[in-house]
């Protein structure tokens, strides 16, 4: 079948892709203070509950939710929300540019784990690809440095390898279950895991006036990100919308630097630029970029 290539249109919606990621970065910023990682995750799983039955039930599609297949629904949201969590955490303690750098290894992360998974061939290609975005990775890092490595940047790098094992799940779901299913099933679990964590102290904090819309916007910003992808990747190849999804970079080092003072690292940028490069050479081996990016966060 001839691949959609409707260059512009997907470039539009990647410009929503791009949005949304921000405002998910910004928010859970301004969420920090007042609510932890857990009561975090509570809330915004809530809202995609109502987000995901309310489109379900619009566009005629709550037949698709089922039991079936939970056993694998529960894993993938176990290794998702402990992988959002540690995301939500570094968010805190590194700048967000060098965050979001880390984030693009997961899809060479995914290219190594695939063949014991998925039973996907790992070529000397792909190997080559893994290997530059190690050093781009330590590009980034620069652990070898007085500072070391931070805690901030081993939780960024954990979380980006629970992202990994999302999205290996997530692609043996997609075989066997819509994705109006997978969502259902990603929301509602993860709003009890956050509630059984944020409870676990015996105390769950509510947002007050001046952090709920902060909380509607994480709720909702994940949501419109990840469908602005996935339309982004049905207009065109992923050749083209994997260097526009990488804009993120430099936007959210623009954002940072504008809303807290982040200084713009030249180090992480050029980190990023070479993650970029091996997760070209990935796609153009033939690793499939829609399965491993739709499934983050």
């Amino acid at each position: 079948m001839t691949e959609p290539h409707r260059p512009i249109a997907a470039a539009f919606w990647m410009s929503g892709s791009i949005i949304g990621f921000s405002a998910l970065a910004v928010s859970g910023r301004e969420i920090g203070s007042a609510l932890d990682t857990f009561e975090m995750m509570l809330y915004r799983s809530l809202i995609g509950v109502v987000i995901v039955l309310a489109v379900a039930y619009l566009t005629g599609r709550r037949h698709e939710i089922g039991t079936r297949h939970f056993g694998l629904h529960a894993l993938r949201n176990v290794i998702h929300f402990a992988a959002q969590n540690l995301w939500l955490y570094a968010l805190a303690l590194i700048p967000l540019a060098q965050l979001f750098a880390v984030e693009f290894s997961n899809p060479l992360i995914v290219a190594v784990a695939a063949p014991f998974f998925l039973s996907e061939r790992l070529t000397r290609t792909k190997l080559i690809a893994v290997a530059i975005g190690f050093a781009g990775i330590l590009v980034v890092a620069r652990p070898f440095g007085t500072g070391g490595l931070s805690v901030g940047f081993i939780a960024a790098l954990l979380c980006a390898v629970g992202f990994a094992g999302t999205s290996i799940v997530t692609k043996r779901l997609t075989r066997v279950a819509s994705i109006t299913c997978i969502l259902f099933w990603l929301a509602t679990m993860q709003s009890a895991f956050g509630l059984i964590c944020a409870a676990a102290d015996g105390d769950i904090a509510l947002p007050d006036a001046a952090v709920l819309p902060w909380v509607v916007v994480m709720g909702i910003s994940g949501l419109v990100a990840h469908f602005s992808l996935t339309m982004a990747l049905s207009l065109a190849p992923a050749s083209i919308v994997a260097p526009v999804d990488f804009l993120r970079l430099p936007v959210i080092a623009l954002v940072g630097m504008a809303f807290y003072g982040e200084a713009l690292d030249a180090w992480v940028l050029v980190g990023g630029c070479v993650i970029l490069a091996a997760n070209w050479i990935n796609i153009r081996a033939g690793a499939s970029f829609r399965s491993v990016t739709t499934a983050a966060r």
